[in-house]
């Protein structure tokens, strides 16, 4: 990396004055890392930014509210938009760009392109949220040629999507690096979500069932359990203590494929989601057996 000479964050809406500040950077030779975020952030978001800043020179995010992944009855109209807020942490962070989108900005008149990867959006969250991995992966794709970073930081938290983007990435032979950073928690285990912000007291007292529930099942996996049935038994019975969380699916599934195993040989994904009042939370963890 080169040196990093101070400056305050610029922001910018259109791919054009993105393109320009890039180039800037691009002209005395540094590297660029990208954050893309929905807003609300939140510390998980900010650790992609340390990272982001340890290993690039420059570090660009984006905030946008992406329309096409949420489902018609899902929650776009009232997703948390914090934003000076948000502009303030970013700030704070260091980053170096903050890109905030209109929706024709990256949804021009005439749109009509979509990018669907196969097979691996199908299941999990696929499964429940039909439609949605297009509207991602559509979204990322965009984003990345407009930025055309070489670094891209994506959240532990979303696995899913994480393995969807590598995958798309690879696919369409995209010059990036897609990198993850490991999911960050709350002092009780909860998964920082920007929808956490939806939980009443109550609520948010009973969310801690999927951490917990996954941290059972990780204690198990350590004393020797391979059968997935019997880890998926132990999240749900972890969870069924819990009134106000209402399960989506468990699954124990390949961390490359996804697609469901019998029994934990290789490296493994053990995922849940689950509704908790207005929220639908989800939380995850990677297993190599040694």
């Amino acid at each position: 990396m080169t040196a990093r000479s101070p400056r305050a964050m610029r922001r910018v809406r259109t791919v054009g004055a993105l393109r320009r500040a890039i180039a800037a950077f691009r002209a005395r030779g540094e590297s660029v890392a990208f954050v893309p975020t929905m807003g609300a952030i939140h510390a998980g978001h900010l650790s992609l930014v340390r990272r982001a800043r340890a290993t690039s020179d420059r570090v660009v995010a984006s905030i946008f509210v992406n329309p096409l992944q949420f489902g018609p009855r899902e929650d776009f109209a009232r997703y948390p938009r914090p934003v000076r807020r948000d502009r303030a942490q970013f700030a704070a962070a260091g980053v170096d760009l903050l890109w905030e989108p209109r929706v024709a900005d990256v949804y021009p008149a005439g749109d009509r392109t979509r990018v669907r990867v196969a097979g691996l959006t199908d299941v999990l969250e696929g499964a429940v949220r039909p439609g949605h991995f297009e509207g991602v992966t559509t979204v990322v794709m965009r984003l990345l040629n407009a930025v055309r970073p070489d670094d891209l930081w994506l959240g532990q938290k979303d696995a899913q999507q994480a393995i969807v983007i590598e995958r798309m990435c690879a696919d369409l032979l995209v010059a990036v690096r897609v990198r993850r950073g490991a999911t960050v928690r709350e002092p009780d285990g909860l998964a920082l979500s920007s929808r956490n912000a939806y939980l009443a007291p109550a609520e948010r007292a009973q969310a801690v069932a999927l951490s917990q529930g996954l941290a059972s099942a990780r204690t198990r996996l350590a004393a020797g359990e391979r059968s997935a049935r019997r880890l998926v038994g132990v999240i749900r019975r972890e969870l069924a203590g819990y009134p106000l969380v209402h399960e989506d699916y468990v699954a124990v599934a390949d961390a490359a494929t996804l697609e469901p195993v019998r029994s934990v040989r290789g490296r493994v994904l053990v995922a849940v989601a689950a509704r908790v009042g207005p929220a639908r939370l989800i939380d995850n963890f990677e297993w190599r057996p040694r």
